[in-house]
């Protein structure tokens, strides 16, 4: 079964865009160890970045008229493991 993703979003073939999720609220005191993108093929995924316990990507390229799923899995120091997954939806603009 696929994951539901938490946001969508939609970009143009030709954008180099950052996409981020904030995970300071669900950690709840625990800190990120690591924080890991990862999107079907087609995209790429041109940096990452952890950082407050906040995960960003910038993401660029990706067919118009397809729909993504990108992950983002972390783990932290308490030994927790959690994704979350977006949608990017490539359009023409």
């Amino acid at each position: 079964m696929a994951a539901t993703p938490i946001a969508t979003f939609v970009k143009d073939p030709d954008a180099v865009l950052d996409y981020a999720l904030d995970w300071t609220k669900w950690l709840e005191g625990d800190t990120l160890t690591s924080g890991t993108w990862t999107i079907d093929a087609g995209p790429t995924i041109a940096s990452q970045n952890v950082s407050a316990g906040i995960v960003t990507m910038f993401l660029s390229g990706g067919v118009d008229g397809t729909t993504y799923v990108a992950r983002c899995r972390i783990v932290t120091t308490g030994g927790r493991t959690e994704d979350r997954t977006i949608h990017i939806q490539v359009r023409e603009r």
